[in-house]
């Protein structure tokens, strides 16, 4: 199956809501379980200045969600854009998070002109790493006991992708 990516719409909030209320979806992001539909629907409808949401379609079916979010009003970090994202569970695995990576890293490199691509990711997310790392991220440092999941404390590294230089 054929997966398309593009710009994230406000009447996407209920797919993106579905996205999220996926255990494994949950597990591999910061989001909480049991999202609201309204927090969705109003992201969607009022993003910040300087976000780009894009969404992975198979068909016409939203499948995965990645936000680059810039710093239009901060000079100092405007070369920056950090991701975050997160696919549907029963679509993990099938190259949807590969689709929206080279999207976003297209986008990060050849529009937007940035420098620096960073994420987050916890280092048990084996999968999550892996793609991370084939679109030549790599880990900075751990933060550690950053985030609470599941009942624990867990670490979270930090990695970044410098935009290669032009030979």
């Amino acid at each position: 199956m054929t997966i398309t990516i593009r710009r994230s719409e406000p009447a996407d909030y209920e797919a993106l809501h579905r996205i999220f209320s996926g255990p494994r979806a949950v597990w591999g992001t910061m989001q909480l379980p049991f999202p609201s539909l309204e927090i969705w629907r109003k992201r969607l409808a009022e993003p910040d200045e300087g976000i780009f949401g894009l969404v992975a379609c198979a068909e016409e079916e939203v499948v995965g969600h990645l936000n680059l979010h810039t710093f239009p009003h901060h000079p100092r970090r405007g070369h920056v854009g950090q991701i975050g994202m997160a696919v549907h569970d029963d679509w993990q695995g099938k190259g949807v998070g590969t689709a929206l990576m080279q999207a976003a890293v297209g986008l990060a490199d050849n529009w937007l002109n940035l420098l620096r691509l960073e994420l987050q990711v916890y280092p048990d997310n084996e999968a999550a790493v892996w793609l991370y790392t084939k679109f030549g991220f790599a880990p900075e440092g751990t933060l550690v006991k950053n985030a609470y999941r599941d009942g624990q404390y867990v670490d979270v590294v930090i990695m970044a992708r410098l935009k290669p230089e032009p030979w």
